[in-house]
């Protein structure tokens, strides 16, 4: 049976390389359909629809280059059935033909529901 720390680094590695992809709306499924998102500028996203929205919007910027969460540590509460996750971010884009980037660091909480682990909330804080 794989372990809950391996599945959470193993759904976030499918989520960036959806995002690479741009594919929208197969992210979904990684997300609690209440899940709560509060992006590096301080905007706040409710519900899986918002996030999935706003990730389509992105995707159809011509400059959208993308987003790589790169995780660091998974810690799992007692019953097993919650998980934080934190890490870093790195955001991509090009503007007026010039590379841009932002990074930061990120907390993720995760649910263990009907035995998949989805985001039922993230905080990402742009430190530059």
């Amino acid at each position: 049976m794989i372990q809950a720390e391996d599945a959470i680094r193993a759904r976030r590695k499918l989520t960036n390389k959806l995002i690479a992809s741009k594919e929208a709306a197969r992210l979904r499924p990684f997300f609690d359909p209440g899940v709560i998102l509060i992006a590096g500028d301080g905007s706040r996203m409710v519900g899986a629809g918002e996030v999935i929205d706003a990730f389509a919007s992105q995707f159809r910027e011509a400059g959208f280059g993308g987003y790589v969460r790169e995780t660091e540590t998974v810690e799992l509460d007692s019953a097993g059935q919650r998980a934080s996750e934190s890490g870093r971010w790195t955001a991509a884009w090009t503007s007026a033909g010039s590379p841009q980037t932002m990074h930061g660091t990120y907390l993720a909480c995760w649910r263990k529901a009907t035995g998949q682990w989805v985001i039922e909330s993230e905080l990402y804080i742009t430190l530059g």
